[in-house]
């Protein structure tokens, strides 16, 4: 389920699986590893079938979960539910539509539905609020740094691209040598964006850490509350990637960036249409486009 939420570090939904696990007792810790490790064979038991598959009893495995700052088994079911979408492969996703089970025409619907499934998630989620604070945040910051790295690495040149258009202090960093050396100079008065999906990208969550370590405004985009991004970031944006076919699919983040650009268009929206006028000479008349 993919919906905004704001998470900060200190707050123990954002805890980290290791946090998480450091609370145990080396001997409860090897207890439950199996289930954090493969979330997806345990994520439908009840506590007394996990306990049975875990070698202990249910009476244990409730402490287990308290001792790992869950505030109840269904909430720890949640979790393993978020894990189990954090770590999904290519094959567990494309697995989801059963070979055979239905033509490509089918296939091809269901992926459109998925699609639209992620849009309305995000719709039902998003506060516009957030979506104003953070368009005052970018104009307000010194330097913007958007960090991504794989296939999230449109999304950077996306975002990147149309804060350009509208003169705003934005760099990109989409490779592990460009991040480190970006963020390496942000301050309180920057901010950074890390996008990142799934169990999150080395680079990317690198990145923001050392941005919040710095002391930037840490925003992070991502899909699921167990998210890394979510250690490091002041507020997370979530948009689904789910997909019935291999991979990700990037319709929900597009339109989030699409509500960033539209904020950031119109929160000095007189600045923005004299910027316009310019850009609409070389729309017109640039070298760039063909002419007939």
């Amino acid at each position: 389920m993919a919906r905004s939420s704001k998470r900060t570090p200190t707050s123990t939904s954002a805890l980290s699986l290791s946090s998480r696990l450091d609370l145990l007792s080396p001997k409860r810790r090897e207890t439950v590893r199996p289930a954090v490790e493969h979330p997806r064979d345990f994520v439908l038991l009840s506590i007394r079938a996990l306990a049975e598959r875990l070698k202990t009893d249910p009476a244990t495995m409730v402490r287990i979960v308290r001792a790992m700052q869950f505030g109840s088994y269904r909430e720890f079911q949640h979790y393993l539910h978020a894990l189990s979408i954090a770590h999904a492969t290519s094959i567990d996703t494309m697995q989801t539509i059963r070979a055979g089970s239905t033509s490509i025409r089918g296939q091809a619907r269901a992926s459109l539905e998925q699609d639209q499934r992620n849009l309305e998630a995000l719709m039902q989620g998003l506060e516009p609020a957030r979506i104003a604070n953070l368009a005052r945040r970018i104009y307000n910051a010194h330097r913007i740094v958007i960090i991504g790295g794989d296939l999230a690495a449109n999304l950077v040149q996306f975002l990147q691209h149309h804060l350009i258009i509208l003169n705003l202090p934005v760099v990109s960093a989409t490779t592990p040598g460009e991040v480190v050396h970006r963020v390496r100079f942000l301050g309180k008065k920057d901010v950074a964006i890390a996008i990142s999906f799934r169990r999150g990208l080395r680079q990317t969550v690198e990145g923001l850490r050392q941005a919040r370590t710095n002391g930037a405004y840490c925003v992070g985009i991502t899909d699921t509350l167990v998210s890394p991004l979510g250690q490091f970031a002041h507020e997370c944006f979530l948009a689904s990637v789910d997909t019935p076919s291999f991979g990700a699919s990037y319709v929900a983040p597009m339109g989030l960036l699409n509500v960033i650009v539209v904020a950031c268009a119109n929160y000095r929206r007189s600045r923005t249409m004299s910027i316009l006028k310019k850009v609409e000479q070389e729309q017109r008349h640039g070298f760039r486009w063909y002419e007939t």
